[in-house]
């Protein structure tokens, strides 16, 4: 049986800015843009939608509709996905159902695409990609979540103008783009997301920043003109609340529930300290010995993309993925050691004296585990012994005094005691 050192319940806090009327701020920031001196009635307005978990995005989505018909005009939601859902138009019908995403309750249609066009060059000669579905609206509303990327990390990463290069660029474009590699990416980004600038009939954008809560803390309109540059200076805020792990050396991390839902690589490479991409050097802190996830959300859908990143899992991880969608991102995004399935075992028992065993070198007592329920949600976990005293010598630790026995249920899998809000992100 696992012979956990004693653990204890940490309960971390971190920045929390939120915003407390999202409709309110939605409509507040729409004004700002001044749409209704580029939008007249009848014109058709297409509003990005992609596929990641973002709270409060229904409200958000719904406000941008609401907003623009009040001007006339007549607007839809552009499915903006890039190879996700498989990279097929049913695929992603599939993913933004099961987020709510649809004409019920945005009150305006969806329109799913997969087919792609070349729009235009960049200045570098580079053919652009675009959407059919993007190429029919009089304007285009880009909405997303500015925040620090997997891969790469450069003047704007994960927000705005990715989603127009990637999402709106549809399978062919995320394709193209990921396929130059990490270390062309960050000039890729914003020469391809210009262009696309310079090409569609962009209005403006509408910028959401989570803080480590995955709360809205800031909602911001972007205008067209300097789209970069101001999405550069939400990306650097959007750092600021990033959470964290407890320490920066762990001997063994396990990890609850890994998936898209979580992370575009399923498990925060930010959060990890492991990138695992070929000639790229891992980051030196947080340094982890070993990685263990248990299990694969169903917001998922089977995509198990990072699953790599781990030593150790589970067979009913393995079960639950879905093998041509997870490989269909993973050769999109060229990381394809992020894929490799790593040693599983048939229950969590079985996995953590694995583990344990692989670091056999250490005395129970003084092994540095750390238990979280995904890379996401960060403020409670469980730690060891070692860490509970190294915590407990810095000022405002907010630790348990009781341990905490980690408890394997019937089928011997272990039984976190956390609450994971994911299934409340909308």
């Amino acid at each position: 049986m696992a012979n956990f050192p004693r653990m204890y319940r940490l309960k971390q806090h971190f920045a929390n800015p939120v915003v407390e009327d999202v409709p309110a701020t939605v409509q507040r920031e729409l004004a700002a843009l001044k749409l209704d001196e580029a939008v007249s009635p009848g014109r058709k307005i297409g509003i990005t939608v992609g596929s990641r978990g973002i709270r409060n995005l229904l409200p958000i989505l719904e406000g941008c509709a609401e907003h623009l018909r009040r001007l006339g005009a007549e607007p839809y939601f552009i499915a903006a996905m890039g190879s996700h859902g498989g990279g097929r138009e049913q695929g992603q019908r599939e993913v933004l159902e099961s987020l709510g995403i649809n004409e019920k309750n945005l009150g305006a249609p969806v329109v799913a695409c997969d087919r792609c066009r070349v729009i235009a060059q960049t200045p570098g000669g580079l053919p652009v990609y675009c959407l059919e579905s993007a190429l029919e609206p009089d304007g285009i509303l880009v909405v997303n979540r500015v925040k620090t990327h997997t891969s790469f990390k450069a003047v704007v990463e994960s927000g705005l103008v990715k989603m127009m290069v990637v999402g709106l660029g549809g399978p062919s474009g995320a394709t193209q783009f990921h396929g130059f590699g990490w270390a062309e990416l960050p000039r890729l980004l914003p020469e391809i997301g210009r262009t696309v600038l310079n090409t569609l009939p962009i209005l403006g954008g509408l910028a959401i920043v989570e803080n480590a809560y995955e709360e809205t803390a800031l909602v911001r309109a972007v205008p067209r003109e300097g789209m970069v540059e101001r999405e550069a200076e939400l990306l650097a805020y959007s750092k600021t609340l990033m959470p964290a792990l407890p320490v920066g050396e762990i001997d063994f991390l396990i990890i609850g529930e890994m998936g898209k839902n979580f992370s575009g690589t399923g498990i925060d490479t930010n959060i990890i300290g492991r990138i695992r991409i070929q000639g790229v050097p891992e980051p030196e802190t947080p340094f982890v010995k070993r990685i263990a996830v248990l299990d694969l959300s169903d917001a998922s859908h089977g995509n198990a993309h990072g699953i790599g990143l781990a030593d150790f899992t589970t067979r009913r991880l393995v079960d639950k993925m879905d093998r041509r969608v997870t490989y269909r991102n993973s050769l999109t995004s060229t990381f394809v050691v992020r894929s490799a399935i790593p040693m599983y075992f048939d229950t969590d028992e079985q996995l953590v004296d694995a583990a344990l065993a692989s670091l056999s070198g250490i005395p129970v007592e003084k092994l540095r585990i750390v238990v979280i329920p995904n890379t996401l949600f960060l403020n409670e976990c469980l730690v060891s012994e070692s860490i509970a005293e190294e915590l407990r010598k810095k000022p405002g630790p907010n630790l348990e005094p009781a341990p905490e026995e980690p408890a394997f249920d019937g089928d011997r899998n272990l039984v976190l005691p956390f609450y994971t809000p994911h299934q409340n992100y909308l």
